[in-house]
């Protein structure tokens, strides 16, 4: 005996270890792309973006250009895959602040994830190197201002959301909601532009702080 329970119905056998397998794939599919993502970094920061090409990618992990492409569709893919997983959990961390906190304040709050994020990495030695690139390619940029007009969105109806079931809703023409979220996100562009400038020597989240400071509260 294996150890591993089986149940029959109507004369199918089913292993009661299905579910977990299912969720060992995903564990699997997500550490083979940290791995390549990580070996991606170094190649970029080494080499430099657009002298680093799938290929080398691959055979830095042992892969076929092939199998690669399962994981990640573009260069693109690999650099500012991880700010998708980042988005969704902003997404989720402002969606449950306390129904009462004022917007500003929920907003930098549901940026907590995000800036320990960049914070932790910050000590990897590639980070600040890898924002670097991200910022100065110009296809990266416009990608990852992309990524961050699409939290925007989202977060504009996570906002509005919260003022109805405050009983204080906004109305459809009226354009605070996206200016509050565009505020606070933009805040979090300008300490990244100037914590990459100080050599990120400060902590993101000091950095995050004094540029929502500087414009708000409005609530």
């Amino acid at each position: 005996m294996d150890g591993t329970m089986h149940s029959t119905t109507h004369g199918t056998t089913h292993s009661t270890t299905d579910q977990p397998r299912t969720g060992l794939r995903e564990r699997t599919r997500r550490a083979i792309r940290r791995e390549v993502t990580e070996a991606a970094e170094r190649l970029f920061v080494e080499r430099g973006y657009e002298a680093t090409t799938i290929g080398h990618i691959a055979e830095a992990v042992g892969m076929s250009r092939r199998t690669l492409y399962r994981y990640f569709s573009t260069r693109e893919d690999v650099v500012l895959g991880k700010l998708d997983v980042v988005a969704d959990e902003v997404l989720v961390a402002l969606r449950e602040r306390p129904a009462g906190e004022p917007v500003w304040a929920a907003l930098r709050n549901s940026f907590d994830g995000m800036i320990a994020h960049l914070d932790a990495a910050a000590s990897s030695g590639l980070a600040v190197p890898m924002q670097r690139i991200i910022l100065e390619t110009p296809g990266l940029r416009a990608r990852y201002l992309e990524k961050f007009e699409r939290i925007e969105v989202a977060a504009v109806l996570v906002v509005r959301e919260r003022a109805e079931a405050a009983g204080k809703p906004w109305a459809d023409d009226d354009p605070a909601p996206r200016a509050v979220v565009a505020a606070a996100l933009g805040c979090v562009l300008a300490a990244e532009h100037a914590w990459l400038a100080g050599g990120a020597t400060e902590k993101f989240a000091v950095m995050v702080d004094r540029a929502m400071a500087a414009v708000g509260p409005r609530d």
